[in-house]
């Protein structure tokens, strides 16, 4: 008798508890049982540029079906170019060189190498920037990349648009400082683009209708041009609330900064941060990390909140302004390294971070630690610069809003066995189909190209 008064106890105990867990308790037992075997075989695309090096965001699919991406280059007199994928066809097409595009063909000064940031779609037009692949390395860290020879100094990131119908180019003009542009977004719904530039870290914004450019002033102290304890790693990802034209973004302190449409200066968000103890500890002095900022967030209207992951520790959350709170929901880390309970190897952690076209699934791309003869391959303990630290398996995660599901999709591989390595771009076409810009080596030569692969819901 009392073993059956138990056993009606545990089943009572069993039964609150999943009454009151949102996420069935089939789909939570299924995220966490063991590493996927499967494995996903990804296609390689030669775009033809031969000296195509990392490229950090870069890509986005479009109204028109296609996909638009930069190669980028980290020559002084080499610049990066632009293109486009039509998956309908397979073929693409080269559409640009971005120092032709800002006008300085002829002017023998450091190359616009990279685009730093995804585009972003308002009346028939793309917006993005460009930004400097030039550097120079000081101290183990990238700096503003000295000339040499007869050619001058980089001119300054450009903010730019392209008309999907004529195929035309508009300079929209310098941002600030004469620094390049690493991080953007835009509001479409009022015409307002927003940015930070690199090493310093000024917010600015652009209103395309007056064609303004408002310098807001140094966002971060000295940012990464800061020496010692002047130092921040720049937040990488600004989020914009489409109802108010609110727009928020971290410091590497932590703190959740927002400006307000129309206002000239960034308000503290009082009462909540990044810093959490899921997250880690970090000398906010340090290069090497992204520190307490968030590596890369979107807004989802449903929820009217942030989501967003925290590079160096992996974590997923939701951060709502209007409580405010934050919400620490999964560490979104590949299986395999969730069980080795270890950081992944890329220093700033990831940034193919995006929301599906269903508007519910997030796709997440991550590295996931590679083993020998059963024995985990380690790499570097620690950089001074955004960088892998050793080989990964690159993983596909989605997480599904609603529900709280996770799900590791298995690693992704070439057909000839090998594993696309530094992948930070993400973008997703709508018939689930996954693309991403990632090195690729052939005949002995290495080159950041794109590649497609299969997601969850076409396979």
């Amino acid at each position: 008798m009392r073993i059956l008064r138990l056993f009606i106890s545990v089943a009572c105990i069993i039964s609150v508890i999943a009454s009151c867990n949102q996420t069935p308790v089939k789909e939570a037992v299924t995220s966490v049982q063991s590493r996927p075997e499967e494995k996903i075989t990804a296609t390689v695309y030669n775009s033809g540029f031969e000296h195509a090096h990392d490229t950090y965001n870069g890509i986005s699919t479009a109204s028109d079906g296609k996909v638009y991406y930069v190669l980028c280059s980290q020559l002084m007199d080499v610049a990066g170019q632009m293109y486009s994928f039509d998956p309908k066809t397979g073929t693409i097409e080269h559409l640009g060189d971005l120092t032709e595009i800002c006008g300085e063909k002829d002017m023998k000064v450091v190359a616009q190498g990279k685009s730093h940031v995804n585009f972003v779609e308002m009346d028939g037009k793309l917006y993005f920037a460009t930004h400097l692949g030039y550097y120079s390395i000081i101290d183990g860290m990238e700096k503003t990349g000295v000339p040499s020879g007869d050619y001058k100094a980089y001119r300054g990131g450009h903010l730019l648009s392209y008309d999907m119908k004529t195929k035309k180019f508009e300079d929209l003009g310098i941002g600030p400082n004469r620094e390049g542009i690493i991080t953007m977004n835009m509001d479409p719904d009022r015409g307002l683009i927003y940015g930070l530039s690199w090493p310093t870290g000024i917010l600015f914004r652009y209103d395309v209708a007056t064609k303004k450019m408002d310098d807001l002033g140094p966002f971060t102290g000295k940012g990464e041009d800061g020496p010692g304890e002047e130092f921040r790693v720049v937040c990488r990802s600004i989020v914009i609330n489409p109802d108010d034209g609110s727009v928020f973004l971290t410091n590497a302190g932590g703190q959740i900064k927002c400006l307000k449409h129309g206002a000239n200066s960034v308000e503290t968000v009082e009462g909540e941060d990044m810093r959490k103890d899921y997250f880690g500890t970090y000398d906010i002095f340090t290069s090497g990390s992204m520190a307490y900022n968030w590596r890369q967030v979107f807004w989802h209207g449903p929820d009217k909140k942030v989501y967003g992951v925290h590079g160096n520790s992996g974590y997923l959350f939701s951060f709502d302004p209007s409580a405010p709170r934050i919400d620490v929901l999964e560490r979104l880390t590949s299986i395999p390294s969730k069980l080795t309970g270890m950081g992944d190897q890329f220093s700033y952690g990831y940034l193919g971070f995006k929301l599906g076209p269903d508007g519910r699934t997030i796709y997440y791309l991550t590295g996931g630690p590679i083993y020998v003869d059963g024995k985990r391959v380690k790499g570097a303990e620690s950089t001074a610069k955004g960088e892998a630290k050793g080989l990964e398996d690159l993983h596909l995660i989605t997480y599904d809003i609603p529900t709280g599901r996770y799900l590791d999709h298995g690693a992704v591989f070439y057909p000839d066995g090998q594993r696309p390595l530094y992948v930070n771009s993400i973008a997703i076409g709508d018939d689930g189909t996954v693309y991403t810009l990632a090195r690729i080596t052939e005949n002995g030569k290495t080159r950041t190209d794109l590649i497609s692969f299969p997601g969850p819901f076409k396979r």
